[in-house]
């Protein structure tokens, strides 16, 4: 297996999207990944992020990209994530991803960083690193309409989305 192909084994697992620092950790040179995005193998797709060519884009590749692009530690945060799971109909015009972290780097304007001071609410969906579902609806109580957050909360249930001890946290703050 060259390695190309094993970092392509790598962004494979992460639709499509692979860091510089994933190159490094598997002892790819950043002369090498140069050579592939020269090439027209990757795409640069940020500082530091890369996409495979060939990777066919799909929903999840967007917020796959926006974690990447904000760095180690990331996670989809808010509506953003009512949005990943297709629900309560909300369509934010920016991807709002949270972070612990100071972020330097210049990003793009569809993503807005989300300052956190620590992980409590963070879950994983698809391999996607986001806020827990459930405190999204919490959260979104003042702000979306309630039948819609209601159907929202419905759907995901049906969806298997919610957990057992995360639908009695729905529950109790809702009140039902």
């Amino acid at each position: 297996m060259t390695k190309f192909d094993e970092l392509a084994d790598r962004a494979i697992d992460n639709y499509g999207v692979v860091t510089s620092a994933e190159a490094t950790e598997m002892g790819i040179a950043l002369k090498d990944v140069q050579e592939w995005v020269n090439n027209g193998r990757l795409e640069k797709v940020g500082r530091g992020v890369f996409r495979l060519s060939k990777y066919p884009y799909n929903e999840y590749c967007h917020y796959a990209e926006a974690v990447a692009l904000v760095g180690e530690g990331a996670w989809i945060y808010g509506d953003s994530v009512l949005a990943m799971h297709n629900l309560a109909l909300v369509n934010p015009l920016y991807t709002f991803v949270a972070t612990t972290k100071r972020v330097r780097r210049t990003l793009p304007n569809w993503i807005k960083v989300v300052k956190k001071g620590d992980e409590q609410d963070k879950d994983d969906y698809n391999g996607i690193p986001c806020q827990n579902l459930a405190s999204v609806f919490i959260e979104a109580k003042e702000r979306l309409m309630p039948e819609r957050l209601q159907q929202s909360i419905r759907e995901a249930r049906n969806k298997g989305l919610v957990s057992v001890g995360d639908d009695e946290r729905i529950k109790k703050a809702f009140g039902v």
